[in-house]
């Protein structure tokens, strides 16, 4: 009996280190100390037309909602290659399809897919591995960056933003990103893959703007994009290598209106 016993007792000790590795998992973001060496940006592709889509929507919610005090940056990028067969995403864009085939580019890709997700413009794969993602963020808030960002809004009146930022660290293949994100959204989806479904997204790229850096200094006039309000929305400034797709930095704010406006009820949208 007593090799049975010792067979239990491994088997024990086993299933505990397993649970615990999950639960640390499952928690790492709680862990994380606030004076994080570095930054994480999620950039997800995604698409209202594609029924592999909608869980890593989810998942990086549950992402936003855990690293709210850290530095993670997501922006959900919705392509516009899903339009053609059935559904119309609202929020998708020419542009952000462009951007997904620069990365296939940068890292190597014979295509692009949906969903997918690119951290700190190095890593990629798909949009619904949650392990994947958690290990990629916990990676990159503990590497340094190579490049400083900073963001403070100069103007900000209906239809138009004046942004001033500040870099350091950056080179002459550097170039400044600024995305325009609304928060939160619903859709009532009615045709193609998700037909009859209601889809939320978080973090949605409403507008992304390339501005040419001229010393450390400088001015940005962005236009905003129709519908976007302001109250609810968030700017994200990214610092990236024209050459690797790397992002060396980046930063966040939001607009001065929203200091003193209260939370409204995201639109719901139909068509």
């Amino acid at each position: 009996m007593r090799p049975i016993k010792i067979f239990n007792g491994v088997v024990f000790i086993i299933i505990t280190a397993i649970a615990s590795m999950a639960f640390i998992n499952s928690h790492r973001f709680k862990n994380v100390k606030s004076d994080n060496k570095g930054f994480a940006v999620v950039e997800l592709f995604t698409s209202e037309g594609c029924s592999s889509c909608p869980p890593a929507d989810e998942l990086v919610t549950r992402i936003q909602k855990e690293s709210k005090d850290k530095p993670v940056y997501i922006l959900a990028f919705h392509v516009d290659y899903w339009n053609r067969l059935g559904w119309k995403d609202v929020f998708s864009s020419a542009d952000y399809s462009k951007r997904q085939k620069e990365y296939a580019s940068y890292l190597h890709l014979q295509s692009v897919y949906t969903p997918q997700i690119v951290v700190n413009g190095k890593t990629e794969f798909v949009g619904s591995e949650e392990s994947t993602l958690r290990n990629a963020i916990g990676k990159s808030l503990q590497t340094a960056p190579a490049a400083r960002l900073t963001l403070n809004i100069l103007k900000d009146s209906p239809g138009e933003l004046s942004l001033k930022y500040s870099t350091e660290g950056t080179d002459r293949n550097t170039i400044l990103l600024i995305a325009l994100v609304q928060k939160w959204a619903q859709t009532k989806v009615e045709r193609g893959e998700n037909a009859g479904q209601t889809l939320s997204h978080v973090q949605i790229v409403r507008k992304l703007q390339r501005v040419t850096l001229s010393g450390n200094n400088g001015i940005a006039n962005i236009a905003l994009p129709g519908g976007f309000e302001q109250a609810t929305g968030e700017i994200i400034g990214i610092l990236q290598n024209t050459e690797s797709g790397a992002i060396a930095g980046a930063a966040s704010t939001t607009f001065i209106n929203d200091v003193n406006s209260s939370i409204k009820t995201p639109r719901q949208y139909s068509f």
